[in-house]
């Protein structure tokens, strides 16, 4: 079992800046990919980001250039940078893992989630 633990949302303005965490306890995700997903309300969830197990980030097109992935030495907690926030960034952002690093952007194929935490931008 896998538990995660995200925190690090907030309310800020577009342009903004905020940095989110996900911290894993139980087995960890030493061997599969960690990713990043948000829901806003009254839609379907989207794929945000995800790291291998050797650091490497992807993203979708919306945040890329925008936001970072990264992962600490230990590989128990995720960190996603989230830069120049805009309005339509405003969701629940919940991190997973337990898929195989193929389906990374895919969330149904995750198996273990965080609570999620909410991301507010202003315009």
């Amino acid at each position: 079992q896998v538990q995660l633990v995200e925190s690090g949302g907030g309310l800020v303005q577009a342009g903004g800046s905020l940095r989110l965490s996900c911290a894993a306890s139980g087995r960890t995700f030493r061997t599969y990919v960690m990713g990043w997903f948000r829901q806003a309300k009254g839609k379907e969830r989207e794929f945000v980001a995800a790291i291998s197990r050797n650091s490497r980030g992807f993203y979708a097109d919306s945040v890329k250039g925008r936001f970072t992935i990264s992962m600490d030495n230990a590989k128990t907690t995720v960190y996603l940078q989230m830069n120049s926030l805009k309005p339509e960034d405003t969701a629940v952002y919940s991190c997973a893992t337990g898929a195989p690093m193929v389906d990374y952007s895919d969330n149904e194929k995750y198996v273990y989630w965080g609570q999620g935490t909410q991301v507010t931008v202003s315009s």
